[in-house]
Parts: structure tokens; sequence; C-alpha cells
């Protein structure tokens, strides 16, 4: 199966290596996160495997969405001679913003199997058109 990229209205805040966030220290990977549209809401799900969510931390701040922790390196020897490595290890932060529409205050997160999943769900929308009561013989509004 080939990859594809797609375009969205979800913009990556924190997408490059090396982000600093109040003086915090360096995110040194961003992992691999899928988000897509559901007939209820949003799916954000994030590939972070070999993790515990307490290893996890989701902050939301207005429309935007922050993922963040850090992968534990304890399988590795302490001498060793890498022939390949593409695992990611140590701090990561991702910040998404979201299109308008969701209700982030609202979201649900679960771990399962290596994978983050959070479900944003749609926010309630108001009546456009709303009725005014009038009330009758009301003089302090003279």
């Amino acid at each position: 199966m080939a990859m594809c990229k797609v375009s969205s209205s979800v913009h990556f805040v924190t997408r490059s290596v090396g982000s600093v966030r109040d003086g915090a220290a360096k995110a040194h990977w961003v992992p691999n996160t899928d988000v897509y549209e559901t007939d209820s809401g949003l799916v954000v799900k994030v590939e972070l495997a070999g993790m515990r969510s307490d290893h996890l931390e989701i902050t939301v701040e207005g429309n935007r969405l922050r993922i963040s922790g850090s992968r534990p390196d304890g399988c590795r020897a302490a001498k060793c001679n890498f022939l390949a490595m593409e695992i990611n290890y140590g701090p990561f932060e991702s910040e998404l913003e979201l299109p308008p529409g969701y209700d982030l205050g609202s979201a649900k997160a679960a771990y399962l199997n290596g994978f983050l999943r959070i479900d944003v769900p749609q926010a309630q929308r108001t009546p456009r058109c709303t009725k005014v009561p009038i009330a009758e013989g009301d003089s302090s509004l003279a």
C-alpha cells in the first residue's frame, strides 16, 4: 500500500524536531499522527508504541491540542553497535490547531495497543434565530 499525505484544515503547530515550550526540555521527535472526521466529530490517532498512558500528557488551549510525553529507552544494551536505528526514544511533542466546529473541552482519550486515540465531538451549534421575550407593561425599558 502506498503512503499518502492528505492536506486539510488541521494545522500542525509543532511538527519539527527541537521545539521548546515554556522553557521545557527540547522535544527529540514527533509521533506519526492521523486526523480524520467521522459523523460524530474528529478523531486524532497517534502512533506511540512501547509507552504507558502515564507517560503521556494531553492539554487543550483554545482550539489547540498538545500531546507530549517521553518514550523510555530501557531496552537497549549499554554498549551496542546499531545496524539500523529507526525507533525514536526520549521526549516528544505534537501540537495541532483544529478547525472551528469541534469541542476540545469534551474530548475523550484512550491508549490501546500502542495507539493514542482522541475523540473530539462536534461543537453544539447554537440556533441562528432566537426569539426575545417581550414583557407586557414593563416601564423600566422606556
